[in-house]
């Protein structure tokens, strides 16, 4: 069976938030591994920390991603943004693909935790297929609002083809 690829629509994503060799990234939500693949080919002393409720995400990015768990550069955990613990002020990028969240209550907490956690000059990359256009308007607003009251600044890209929504979050 060949390798997956890596969908366009993530490939976007993942140029647009120009990861650095050197970065630290939390990926929110790292389902079937291709954003941590994305990520982690562009890591040389950086490392991608990625975490998924569930234990099936976390057990296909990890198979996905074995050279790069093996070389270091991802480690990958079952955990819940709300009890995720790591260093104060330590990462540069933080990358979410279709997490609702952000968008579907109030979520306090969470952003207040990425806040505290993202360096100065660091950003949140919050993505969202945007497939079906009239929820769009919704989940910029929401999200944005959310992230505005966790002392970010907000801007938003689109991509039409594949459809995708950005909403960037700057520390």
């Amino acid at each position: 069976m060949p390798a997956p690829t890596i969908p366009p629509r993530i490939k976007w994503a993942v140029d647009l938030m120009d990861v650095q060799p050197a970065d630290q990234v939390l990926e929110i939500g790292c389902g079937p591994g291709a954003g941590a693949e994305a990520i982690c080919a562009k890591l040389e002393t950086g490392k991608l920390f990625a975490i998924d409720r569930s234990e099936s995400g976390v057990d296909r990015t990890k198979r996905r991603n074995q050279k790069y768990v093996d070389a270091g550069r991802l480690v990958v955990r079952q955990i819940d943004l709300a009890t995720l613990r790591v260093p104060v002020k330590r990462l540069n990028k933080v990358f979410a693909f279709n997490v609702n969240l952000f968008w579907v209550r109030a979520c306090d907490d969470e952003i207040a935790l990425l806040h505290e956690r993202v360096v100065p000059g660091g950003a949140v990359y919050l993505f969202y297929e945007a497939a079906r256009p009239e929820l769009v308007p919704n989940i910029v607003k929401k999200a944005s609002e959310n992230l505005l009251r966790g002392g970010f600044r907000v801007s938003v890209v689109e991509q039409k083809a594949p459809p995708v929504i950005g909403i960037i979050a700057k520390r």
